[in-house]
């Protein structure tokens, strides 16, 4: 109880300043309505017509609420309006940009603590790279995507330009806290470890398999959590210029350009959720590694 009582208490007070900002907010419109039938609007009748509009500039939680349950539960998973049914085309996106975002960072943090060419060549690059908007990087990838793949590949592969652009995009995002942490890890032996090893004749592999791997797995996993919520931005960010009319970001971009924030909103809650459900299994994940390999958690 005394540590769910503090995350009530801030979630609790969250909700009221919602509440208080969706008062102001949407409350010019219901004057600016009176006026134009030339009646007068007392705070009293003031209050309830900001909570129930159907385009509010903010919509109140239970608004959202409302449009969030309908959205996973009001219609069948495979209707278009379905927020289960955007939710799965993002997690496939998420999760094909997560693994390819793990494999590269990985082998890039194997390669830059194993040569010091490519820690002196590579590792200033990936830095840099991070500093590239990925608003501005995303319209790049899907034109290269569309142009590369293209032909027998779709039909081969069942994915389309813009399921790869996405995947891409979201590895983009996700390969760069796997590099850190790795390297992080992969260096964390101190050198009496290694002259230990070596004083027994380990050879190079050994020594990575039995000491530097081992030792990189809490790093590794702690990496894994940033990553795969930097993976579904990715995906959400990729179906924006792609023209995408299936996904989470989709759906918020149609609220957006159609003038109806309940989507948008409701869409954004749906993302949040499934980030939520990602690190969750991260962490099942993260439990499993560290008892693998008797990592100290």
């Amino acid at each position: 109880m005394n540590r769910v009582l503090p995350i009530l208490t801030v979630v609790g007070l969250i909700i009221a300043l919602w509440y208080a900002a969706s008062v102001w907010l949407n409350a010019p419109w219901v004057y600016d309505q009176a006026a134009r039938a030339g009646q007068s609007v007392s705070f009293s009748q003031m209050l309830p017509q900001t909570q129930n509009q159907s385009r509010p500039v903010l919509p109140p939680p239970h608004q959202v609420a409302d449009a969030l349950w309908q959205g996973l539960t009001g219609q069948a998973i495979t209707s278009k309006r379905s927020l289960v049914y955007h939710g799965w085309v993002t997690l496939q996106s998420t999760l094909m940009g997560f693994v390819l975002g793990v494999v590269v960072g990985v082998g890039l943090a194997v390669s830059i603590v194993h040569v010091r060419a490519m820690d002196q060549s590579v590792m200033p690059w990936a830095v840099i790279s991070q500093t590239i908007p990925i608003v501005a990087l995303a319209p790049m990838i899907v034109v290269l995507s569309n142009s590369f793949w293209s032909g027998a590949l779709p039909q081969a592969t069942g994915l389309d330009s813009r399921a790869i652009a996405k995947a891409i995009i979201s590895a983009y995002l996700s390969f760069f806290p796997v590099l850190v942490g790795m390297i992080k890890g992969l260096r964390s032996p101190d050198a009496m470890q290694i002259d230990l090893l070596s004083t027994y004749g380990a050879s190079g592999p050994q020594t990575f398999w039995k000491l530097r791997l081992p030792a990189s797995m809490p790093y590794f996993v702690a990496s894994l959590k940033v990553a795969i919520a930097a993976s579904l931005v990715g995906a959400i960010v990729g179906e924006l210029p792609t023209g995408a009319i299936q996904g989470l970001g989709a759906r918020m971009l149609i609220g957006s350009q159609f003038g109806e924030p309940l989507i948008m909103w409701s869409a954004l809650f749906a993302s949040a959720i499934l980030a939520g459900g990602l690190i969750l299994l991260v962490g099942v994940a993260e439990r499993a590694i560290v008892r693998r390999t008797g990592s100290p958690a």
